[in-house]
C-alpha cells in the first residue's frame, strides 16, 4: 500500500506534485500548531505597510481544517490539476504555472477590489484564504476543456463534465460552506477560458502568452511522437505494387 502511495506520488507531474505538498505540509502544520493560520492570512494591510508579501503565495496553501471538505479538495487538487497538466498542458509547464499565476493574481485583484466596494466590503472581507477559489479555478477549466466527459456525483446521477462546477457549488451549499469561494474560483477559471481559448479564436491575438522570463525557469520537451521504422500511413506507389 505505501509504495503504490509512493509511486502513485512520484508520478505526478512537477507542479501538481509541488502544490500538493505545500498545501500538505501547510495545513497539516496549522492543525499541530507547528505554523500560526494568522500568518499566512491574506491581508492587504500588512502586505503593503510591513511588506509581507509571502501572504500572497501562503493564502492559497491553507485549507482550514483537516475535515471531509479538506479531503475533498486534496482530492479536486490531485485529480484536476494532474489532469490539466498531464494533457492540456503536456510538454508546456511553463504556460501551466502561468495559469496559476493567473487565477491566483486574479482572485487576489477581485478579494482587494471587492474589498473596498460599499455594501460588499464585509462579505469580502471575510475571504482571506484563497486556496478553495484556486483549486475551484482548475476543475472549472478542465470541465471547459473537457465538456462532453460523463460523470457521475456519488453514484446519485449523472452529468457531463461542463456541469461539473455547478453540481459541485450545488454540494458546497447544501453542506454549509461558503457558496462565494467557488463563485469566485469560477469567475477566475472563465476568465481564463475566455482569454486563452475563446478570444484568440476570435481574433487570432492571444493576450495570455507566457511570457519569456517564466519559460526560461522551465525546461520544456517538446512532445515527440514516434513512428515506427517500417510502418506506413499512406498507401505505397502503384509502381511498387507491381514491383516483385
Amino acid at each position: 500500500m505505501a509504495q503504490a502511495v509512493e509511486e502513485w506520488y512520484k508520478q505526478m507531474p512537477i507542479i501538481t506534485r509541488s502544490y500538493l505538498t505545500a498545501a500538505v505540509v501547510t495545513t497539516i502544520g496549522c492543525s499541530l500548531e507547528i505554523i500560526s493560520p494568522y500568518h499566512l492570512y491574506l491581508n492587504p494591510k500588512l502586505v503593503v505597510k510591513q511588506y509581507q508579501f509571502w501572504r500572497l503565495i501562503t493564502n492559497f496553501l491553507y485549507f482550514r481544517k483537516m475535515d471531509l471538505d479538506f479531503m475533498f479538495h486534496m482530492f479536486f487538487l490531485a485529480r484536476y490539476c494532474k489532469l490539466l497538466e498531464e494533457n492540456s498542458f503536456r510538454g508546456r509547464t511553463a504556460d501551466f504555472f502561468y495559469m496559476l499565476l493567473f487565477g491566483a493574481s486574479v482572485l487576489t485583484g477581485i478579494v482587494l477590489i471587492g474589498g473596498m466596494i460599499p455594501y460588499l466590503s464585509e462579505s469580502f472581507a471575510k475571504i482571506i484564504f484563497l486556496s478553495n477559489s484556486l483549486t475551484f479555478m482548475m476543475v472549472y477549466v478542465w470541465s471547459k476543456q473537457n465538456p462532453f466527459i460523463h460523470m457521475s456525483f456519488l453514484g446519485l446521477f449523472t452529468f457531463t463534465a461542463a456541469y461539473l462546477p455547478w453540481v459541485l457549488l450545488g454540494f458546497s451549499v447544501l453542506v454549509g460552506a461558503s457558496a462565494w469561494v467557488d463563485l469566485l474560483g469560477m469567475i477566475a477559471g472563465h476568465a481564463y477560458y475566455f482569454l486563452e481559448d475563446v478570444y484568440p479564436r476570435m481574433t487570432g491575438r492571444r493576450p495570455l502568452k507566457t511570457p519569456s522570463f517564466i519559460k526560461a525557469f522551465f525546461a520544456d520537451e517538446a512532445v515527440v511522437v514516434a513512428r515506427p521504422a517500417n510502418v506506413r500511413f499512406a498507401p505505397p506507389p502503384a509502381e511498387e505494387l507491381h514491383r516483385d
